[in-house]
């Protein structure tokens, strides 16, 4: 067995992942091909944005053109979840954002529903809805609200700029979704540092922090994360696109998993960045010098984070677990 065929064939999860941001270009494409004929710069692997706000406008102009109803939903998640199971992808955690929503008026039980009902065989999918810490305009608490009940959506996820400070109804929010059986994460640590992630763990209580590579700073932190096994669903490539690392070689990720953080691998927003879950696998064993018994432990780690139900993670570990052997049996052998 090759690298190349392990990398696309074995089993592996996606848990930090935007719909929205995971657009395919070539339904862009389908709205104005002159328009959306030639792809963006950022895909380009040496492009990188000047600074977020720099990255949401060009995500939300993309983004805001496409998704203007339930439909346009469905369309995209069944594009994107027949893209996963092409590359070996067998869990998604993906999150849809209230303020797209918001901006096109749209109902959010009808995307709910839309999103999940392009789910293919073969794929699980757990459904966030991201919510901004700083818009609880009247909309968005509606929203909020219904979404509690809402069997499609697993949980919540907190999204917006970090130097926003959280508002009250942040924590309160995140405490009555878990009452009612939701599971709550949070985007921290990437371009706060360390601070912002001590406070989402402390006011949100959560366990799974999306990015969180700024933990590094804080030893005392990242000893935390190790002992309370929480979560940190890391996306390469968008850290260096986005500045938050100078470059590949001096990311964090290895060092926060040889300290025994429970890291994960994922693609964040494709549509901006150009990339699939393969080309973090790959950045990951290239120019960020890992190996491939590092990766094999975090796709491990993707599997044993995830939200299902004990004897199908069994299932999923053992066929990771037989491939591997494979793999490096053959490579012993070689």
């Amino acid at each position: 067995m090759t690298t190349a065929t392990f990398l696309r064939s074995v089993p592996k999860t996606e848990t930090h992942l935007h719909l929205e941001g995971a657009l395919p270009w070539e339904l862009l494409q389908t709205l104005d091909h002159a328009k959306y004929a030639a792809r963006p710069a950022s895909h380009g692997e040496a492009f990188r944005f000047a600074d977020f706000a720099h990255f949401e406008r060009e995500l939300l102009g993309f983004a805001g053109a496409w998704f203007t109803s339930a439909e346009r939903y469905h369309q995209a998640a069944k594009a994107i979840f027949a893209r996963h199971l092409a590359e070996g992808v067998r869990y998604v955690e993906t999150s849809f954002a209230s303020g797209c929503l918001e901006f096109a008026t749209l109902d959010g039980r009808e995307v709910c529903e839309a999103i999940t009902a392009a789910v293919p065989p073969g794929l699980a999918v757990r459904l966030f809805m991201g919510l901004h810490h700083d818009n609880n305009s009247p909309f968005a608490a509606k929203l909020m609200e219904d979404s509690l009940k809402w069997d499609g959506i697993a949980g919540f996820d907190l999204h917006g700029t970090e130097t926003v400070p959280l508002e009250p109804w942040t924590p309160r929010f995140w405490e009555r979704a878990r009452a009612v059986g939701k599971f709550t994460k949070a985007h921290a640590g990437e371009f706060c540092g360390p601070d912002f992630v001590w406070r989402v763990i402390r006011e949100l209580k959560v366990t799974r922090i999306e990015h969180g590579i700024r933990s590094i700073e804080d030893p005392v932190l990242v000893n935390y994360l190790a002992e309370n096994n929480i979560g940190l669903d890391v996306c390469p490539i968008s850290n260096v696109k986005l500045a938050t690392v100078p470059d590949f070689a001096r990311h964090p990720l290895r060092r926060l998993h040889a300290a025994g953080v429970r890291c994960t691998i994922n693609s964040d927003d494709p549509l901006s960045f150009g990339n699939t879950l393969l080309d973090d696998y790959r950045a990951f064993l290239g120019p960020m010098g890992g190996n491939l018994a590092e990766l094999i432990s975090l796709i491990r780690n993707g599997f044993e984070l995830a939200l299902l139900d004990p004897a199908e993670r069994a299932r999923h570990l053992s066929d990771l677990d037989l491939m591997s052997a494979q793999l490096l049996d053959s490579r012993a052998h070689a």
